[in-house]
C-alpha cells in the first residue's frame, strides 16, 4: 500500500519519512504518509508534513495534505514546495486532485495554495461532527489541485 519515498527532495529540501498510518474506517481516516521536512544543506528538521491518501468526509473538510513549518523558517516558500513534493507521491497512488483546506483567515496558508497552483473552490461550512469544528473552525477554505492536467 505504501510507496518509497526516498525521491521526495529537491535541492532545497527532502522530507523523511518517519511514520505511516494505515486506514481506519471506524474513524473515518484514510491511510497517512508523516514526515520531517528536513533542509537539504545541514539536514536540519525546518517542519513537518503529512499526505492522507484518498477522499472521503474528512478529507473533503481536512483536505489531503497537512503541513506546518517552524516559524524561524518561514517566508522560504517551503510549504508551497512541501506541497509540490507530496503531488508526486499522491501521483503514484493514482490520485487525480488533491484538496488542501486551511483556515479562512491564515493568510500564509492561501498564499501557499496559490503558490503551488491551487484553486480556491470556496469557503465552506465546517460541520459540527467533524474535527475542526470541535478545535473551533466553523468555515474552512477549500483548495483543489488537479494532477491529471
Amino acid at each position: 500500500m505504501f510507496f518509497n519515498t526516498t525521491d521526495l527532495k529537491n535541492k532545497e529540501i527532502y522530507l523523511h519519512l518517519y511514520k505511516t498510518a494505515d486506514e481506519n474506517i471506524e474513524k473515518g481516516y484514510v491511510p497517512a504518509y508523516y514526515f520531517k521536512i528536513m533542509r537539504s544543506i545541514d539536514d536540519i528538521e525546518i517542519g513537518q508534513c503529512d499526505l492522507r491518501i484518498g477522499h472521503n468526509d474528512n478529507t473533503k473538510y481536512g483536505g489531503n495534505i497537512g503541513y506546518e513549518i517552524y516559524k524561524s523558517f518561514r517566508g522560504n516558500h517551503y510549504a508551497g514546495k512541501v506541497c509540490k513534493l507530496l503531488f508526486l507521491l499522491a501521483k503514484k497512488h493514482k490520485m487525480k486532485e488533491i484538496i488542501i483546506t486551511c483556515s479562512p483567515e491564515n493568510i500564509a496558508s492561501r498564499k501557499t495554495c496559490e503558490y503551488c497552483g491551487a484553486e480556491l473552490v470556496g469557503i465552506i461550512d465546517v460541520p459540527q461532527w467533524h474535527e475542526l469544528y470541535k478545535s473551533g473552525r466553523k468555515k474552512t477554505c477549500q483548495y483543489i489541485i488537479r494532477l491529471d492536467k
